[in-house]
């Protein structure tokens, strides 16, 4: 095999690889996509079967500003819920681990030096 022959395996191997990506994210924003209806959905993707190049250019043109809008959407979606899952399960605000902290101490399970340790970590 020469250099040259293993350059262009190389390059279409690359190329091969960025279209099957190409496919795999305009099938993902197809399916993604609530308002388009299942018929015009599974037009897209006999098209993408027949004529793939041709498909997802004319898809990357007509609908790559709803793509966008869609994985801004997404995304948005995705950081929300992981902030509520942090919140929920990082624990209570620093109001509500003071008044624990508080507890403990009148009950006598903790000391006043671990009290205001507690305190303050809950502050920072």
């Amino acid at each position: 095999m020469s250099f040259w022959e293993a350059l262009w395996l190389v390059v279409v191997s690359f190329a091969f690889i960025a279209y099957l990506l190409l496919l795999f994210y305009i099938i993902g924003d197809l399916f993604r996509d609530r308002e388009t209806s299942g018929w015009v959905k599974a037009i897209w993707v006999v098209l993408l079967i027949v004529l793939p190049l041709l498909t997802s250019l004319v898809y990357l043109i007509v609908r790559g500003k709803g793509m966008t809008q869609r994985s801004i959407t997404e995304a948005h979606q995705v950081q929300a819920a992981e902030k509520e899952y942090i919140q929920r399960t990082a624990g209570t605000n620093p109001a509500a681990q003071i008044a624990e902290a508080k507890r403990l101490l009148t009950e006598g399970t903790i000391t006043e030096g671990e009290f205001e340790r507690l305190k303050a970590k809950a502050m920072s």
